[in-house]
């Protein structure tokens, strides 16, 4: 993969999608594929595209479109023009963006700076913990600063611990209309820890429960005190959460916790959580650190003692378009808009600067994005805007390296191992929302790139998100949905694959 897209390649290529009509005269769908006679109407084909919406039972909108991706030649489409919730294939835009902006071997740097001097292994001053905006530091990393910083022959400290998120504007949660003990909605910040989520677990202890709060990751697991947790006698709600100041103090209700299991909660002191933690392994390392302190403004100056790196940024795409982490797609997103305005920003400006990049670079002209996730359901864009955006990054080859399979299933929901039409493309869901969007490729050998967006919102204005963890009929919908997403695909594939 190339270290920077080129923006006149992604101006070429979609200037010239959009300059190309969509298909008047679609053929009918067949049984397998089949030459197409000359002459064939319309209305076979679009009669047989409604008969596959019309059995969704989505009680919504529906819009897609298909394109060649060589040529960007769009082959089908329908209500292609109707800006929707594009959900998390939202974070198939963000990769764009910050591939063209910070480039695939972007490394994010998490730093531990002194202000003093260090004098016979003393320094003489404080020690700050300064974050990057990498969305992937973890506790193992924080165990080797601790050991390097060692290593560095610091074996003192006499000033202040401090902990610095600066590098990505604080935001409690990255979408509040979402659940509190919603693990995939945390808290942002520049320095994050193990995407800014608490382990909580609990075990049956004879009559009663042993919990535990920790930051595990591969090697560690150490206890934190920053994330509390209490036992309420009561059956609901299941988890209540309170801003202590200084930590975050969660109950649990004991009707809800039966014999035993875990779960991730999400974080809201995410400077305090990584300072913690580290001092933990630099205690275990013979340096005795004081409190954790969070402070603000510019990047600290000093003298850098330690530096971790995150992996390349490419690799973290990858990863982010396969687990659909949030956290990483909104650290990122800001990341690469506080590169492009020369300071940081926050998560609605930081927004609107992707947005105004993806209208100018890949001709996207009816998006409108809320944040670089996808979880904010007020985001909109066109299935014609997101398929022309792809075929062209197809074109550069930016995009659909970092895409994971996209499995085929049968009538039962059971994966199709040897299904002949291979697919790589980003998913996307809320309550009553469902997206896909990528590549397909059928056995022809054409390759093409498409999005389906489907969305109900009169069966979304009815939830209530504080409340409706399951919102009736929500999992019958977003099986349909995804039904009919596959067989689109594959009448595609039978039509224009040849």
């Amino acid at each position: 993969m190339s270290h920077k897209i080129s923006r006149r390649l992604f101006v070429t290529s979609a200037l010239a999608a959009l300059a190309a009509p969509v298909m008047a005269e679609p053929p009918a769908m067949s049984l397998r594929p089949l030459l197409r006679p000359p002459g064939l109407g319309a209305g076979r084909g679009a009669a047989a595209v409604e008969a596959l919406i019309a059995e969704a039972r989505l009680q919504g909108d529906v819009g897609y479109a298909v394109t060649d991706t060589e040529t960007g030649t769009v082959l089908e489409a329908r209500a292609a023009d109707t800006a929707l919730p594009p959900a998390s294939v939202t974070k198939a835009v963000t990769a764009l963006y910050a591939l063209d902006t910070l480039g695939a071997g972007h490394r994010f740097k998490t730093r531990l700076v002194a202000t003093g001097p260090v004098e016979g292994g003393v320094l003489r001053g404080d020690l700050v913990l300064a974050g990057g905006g990498d969305p992937t530091l973890d506790t193992d990393a924080l165990a080797d600063m601790a050991a390097a910083l060692k290593r560095a022959g610091v074996r003192e400290v006499t000033g202040a611990f401090r902990v610095w998120g600066g590098a990505v504007p604080y935001r409690r949660a990255i979408e509040p209309r979402q659940p509190p003990h919603a693990g995939y909605n945390p808290a942002l910040s520049g320095l994050s820890l193990n995407y800014n989520r608490v382990h909580f677990e609990w075990t049956r202890a004879g009559g009663d429960y042993a919990i535990t709060m920790d930051a595990r990751s591969g090697r560690y697991r150490p206890d934190v005190t920053v994330a509390r947790m209490r036992i309420a006698d009561r059956r609901s709600p299941v988890y209540t959460y309170h801003d202590a100041g200084g930590r975050d103090d969660w109950t649990v209700a004991r009707g809800a916790l039966g014999g035993g299991g875990a779960r991730w909660l999400p974080v809201r002191k995410p400077e305090l959580y990584a300072g913690e933690v580290f001092a933990t392994f630099a205690r275990s390392q013979g340096i005795v650190l004081k409190a954790p302190q969070v402070v603000g403004g510019a990047a600290p100056q000093g003298a850098t003692l330690v530096t971790h790196e995150s992996d390349p940024l490419a690799d973290i795409l990858r990863g982010m378009l396969r687990y659909s982490t949030n956290i990483t797609a909104e650290m990122v997103g800001m990341t690469a808009s506080a590169r492009r305005r020369g300071r940081a920003l926050d998560l609605a400006a930081s927004a609107r600067e992707m947005t105004g990049w993806a209208q100018a670079t890949l001709g996207m002209k009816t998006t409108d994005l809320r944040d670089h996730s996808g979880l904010n359901d007020l985001s909109r864009l066109s299935a014609l805007d997101m398929a022309r955006a792809l075929a062209a990054a197809g074109r550069a080859d930016a995009l659909r390296p970092l895409l994971r399979e996209f499995t085929m299933r049968d009538a039962r929901g059971r994966p199709l191992r040897n299904h002949p039409v291979e697919v790589q493309a980003k998913t996307g869901t809320l309550y009553f929302v469902s997206a896909l969007a990528g590549y397909f490729t059928p056995p022809g050998g054409r390759e093409m790139t498409f999005a389906v967006l489907t969305a109900s919102d009169s069966l979304r204005g009815r939830i209530d998100p504080f409340r409706d963890t399951r919102p009736p009929g929500a999992r019958g919908w977003n099986r349909r949905a995804k039904r009919l997403q596959q067989a689109l695909i594959e009448r595609w594939s039978e039509i224009y694959g040849g």
